[in-house]
């Protein structure tokens, strides 16, 4: 009887395991099925307090054609596509840069792998929770693309580009692992985001250490070259000015052109009048060190080095002897050296219809900002930034600072003489 008793427990306990099992794979099943059918708006993640949280199980990605043009203007174009991106909820496919000029070398646009410029893992460490860019090899299914045309031309309008982004946003778009956008540069796309969004992208943005080292070697040859001219007279620090002079022959007939155009008269700058500006900058006393930004190979005048201020030192890549450090590397590597060398000066000088100036002058005021000034109105601010093309007191340069408030990149991507020394 015992035994007969055990026999039907030990079968009630197997029935119950049962039923069990199958409820729970019943429940299983049923949210693979709603996962599957019924995907999220957000596709591999979700905002949370203005942030994302990536779920890598359910990425999706967006794929840009190559980026082209000047290095600042590629920068500009990157941190587009990866605004739109952050915009569609997907991760941006590790886009290809150039090597080479666009408007230079249109048959020779040598593809440069992001990686090879810009510190990969670095990227997406510190724009964790903001945006992020992968690999190819992240792609899962290679066959589950979409190719979409972005809209060009007068007709194509902000509030079209917008209304496109809006559409690919919606669920017939998630089928899709990857949306590829075809036939335009990112540079030209529309902008619908604010200078801080902007800002936060260029933040992340680490040269290899490669890279940064030999910028390194040039800012220490620049201030080798500085104790040199105060000779250990004093025990003040030679401080150095970079100055961005857009006085090659390429840019001279865009500006003039622009300047035509626009009927506008300060965009241009002769040598002289920047040479006169510079030496009326009420913070700077002599000797300082003058690092010369320039195109050597564009200039049709070789005496850039004359006609300086007594005290104020000039010097170049020629002067430095680090001519076969630049002559080593295609356009982009040589510009993005540059672009390091003149962030890290003490003083910087520049043109505001600069694409390269002006990107300069957002990071340092970002630098600025984090010491806890608002405005650089006065003359003792660190690391402040001028606008030689536009005048400003006491016949020197006008302060500049980017005012991250503003709700477009326009600006900055296009220039303006609207420049002002107040962040907000």
């Amino acid at each position: 009887m015992e035994l007969l008793k055990l026999k039907h427990v030990n079968f009630f306990k197997c029935h119950v395991s049962y039923l069990v099992s199958i409820c729970v794979f019943l429940f299983v099943m049923v949210l693979i099925f709603r996962t599957l059918l019924l995907p999220s708006p957000f596709p591999f993640g979700r905002f949370k307090n203005n942030e994302f949280e990536w779920n890598h199980v359910r990425m999706k990605f967006l794929e840009v054609p190559q980026i082209v043009w000047g290095l600042n203007n590629q920068k500009i174009a990157f941190a587009r596509a990866c605004l739109t991106a952050r915009m569609l909820n997907r991760s941006l496919l590790m886009p290809s840069l150039s090597a080479s000029l666009f408007y230079k070398e249109i048959d020779q646009l040598e593809p440069i792998s992001f990686d090879k410029v810009f510190n990969f893992e670095r990227f997406n460490s510190l724009c964790d929770g903001f945006v992020r860019v992968s690999r190819y090899s992240d792609v899962g299914n290679r066959s589950n693309v979409i190719e979409v045309q972005k809209g060009s031309g007068r007709r194509w309008t902000l509030e079209r580009d917008l209304d496109q982004l809006k559409e690919f946003s919606k669920r017939d778009y998630d089928a899709y692992e990857t949306i590829r956008v075809v036939g335009k540069n990112p540079f030209l796309w529309h902008d619908h985001w604010p200078v801080s969004d902007y800002a936060k992208v260029f933040e992340c943005l680490v040269l290899v250490d490669e890279i940064s080292k030999e910028a390194n070697e040039v800012v220490s040859k620049i201030r080798e070259f500085g104790s040199e001219v105060k000779n250990g007279s004093s025990s003040y620090q030679t401080p150095y000015v970079a100055i961005h002079m857009r006085i090659e022959k390429d840019w001279m007939i865009h500006c003039k052109n622009r300047e035509r155009r626009s009927n506008l008269t300060n965009i241009c700058s002769s040598k002289e009048e920047i040479t006169t500006r510079v030496a009326n900058i009420p913070a700077l006393k002599p000797p300082t060190t003058l690092y010369l930004a320039v195109a050597n190979e564009l200039l049709e005048d070789d005496s850039i080095l004359n006609g300086w201020k007594e005290g104020m030192h000039p010097v170049d890549k020629k002067r430095l002897g680090l001519t076969e450090i630049y002559k080593n590397h295609s356009y982009l590597i040589q510009a993005a050296i540059d672009y390091e060398v003149c962030l890290n000066a003490d003083v910087f000088v520049g043109n505001s219809y600069s694409t390269f100036s002006s990107l300069l002058v957002l990071e340092r005021t970002q630098k600025i900002i984090k010491t806890g000034i608002s405005h650089a109105c006065g003359n003792n601010v660190r690391w402040p930034s001028y606008a030689y093309n536009i005048e400003g007191e006491s016949g020197g340069p006008q302060l500049w600072m980017t005012n991250l408030s503003d709700s477009s990149l326009q600006a900055i991507s296009y220039g303006s003489n609207s420049v002002s020394c107040r962040i907000v």
